[in-house]
């Protein structure tokens, strides 16, 4: 397996993470598939192997277990030796409101999984990432970060935040072989856009699958982009 590029996918049970794990594993990397549904994962895993004839790497975990994120480090490193790649994907939309209406729990939980964590896997992964040749990060961003508005203030701050601790990891790996970006899919036809915009014709949206076709070329040692804010534009047919 170490002919292969190894690429760790975050939240890779559905939508983006789901189909972007897919389209590196039809690329010819080993995906580390990690997400909180078991049955998604093994699902997800069918299709790999279907589609490559070889499996994926299952890591079933919730992104707020931080010592899980450690321990994922540590098996990786005895199983691996090093990371080729980390696709950070993982995220939760929160509760949508006007910010005195939001409880503590829901704003936690959206900080943890939208920030937090992500910092918690640099920690945890850039060791091994410093082992590859050439290693590479892309982080998911929000284009309500640079467009504010009513009622997204949790979500678009944790995003902002991200994008201004990538932008700053960015500048430390600057003279390391990693090369580090973001990564803004716009509106995805995705659960997570349905829940935040009922209203919106999904069927005007570009599936997981057309932004997911896009990701495979930044995970390779010839892409080497840095600290940029790349943005997904629909392929013409």
């Amino acid at each position: 397996m170490t002919d292969q590029r190894i690429i760790l996918v975050t939240g890779a049970s559905r939508g983006i993470g789901r189909a972007a794990a897919l389209e590196l594993a039809k690329a010819g990397n080993h995906v580390i598939a990690a997400a909180r549904s078991e049955k998604a994962l093994t699902k997800l895993d069918d299709e790999i192997l279907a589609a490559t004839g070889r499996k994926a790497t299952l890591i079933p975990m919730d992104m707020r277990d931080m010592n899980g994120i450690d321990r994922l480090a540590g098996a990786l490193l005895d199983r691996f030796g090093r990371l080729d790649g980390l696709f950070g994907n993982a995220g939760v939309l929160g509760t949508l409101g006007p910010l005195e209406t939001i409880s503590p729990a829901a704003f936690q939980e959206t900080v943890e999984v939208n920030f937090t964590s992500n910092w918690r896997l640099i920690r945890a992964v850039h060791p091994l990432l410093r082992m590859s040749e050439a290693g590479r990060a892309l982080f998911v961003t929000s284009g309500v970060v640079p467009r504010p508005r009513a009622f997204w203030g949790v979500y678009a701050a944790t995003k902002a935040a991200l994008e201004t601790m990538i932008a700053c990891y960015a500048d430390e790996t600057e003279n390391t072989p990693i090369r580090v970006n973001l990564f803004d899919p716009g509106a995805v036809r995705t659960e997570m856009r349905f829940k935040a915009m009922p209203g919106e014709d999904q069927l005007t949206l570009p599936t997981p699958q057309d932004v997911a076709s896009t990701i495979p070329p930044y995970f390779v040692p010839e892409f080497t982009q840095h600290g940029q804010r790349l943005v997904f534009a629909k392929r013409k047919a």
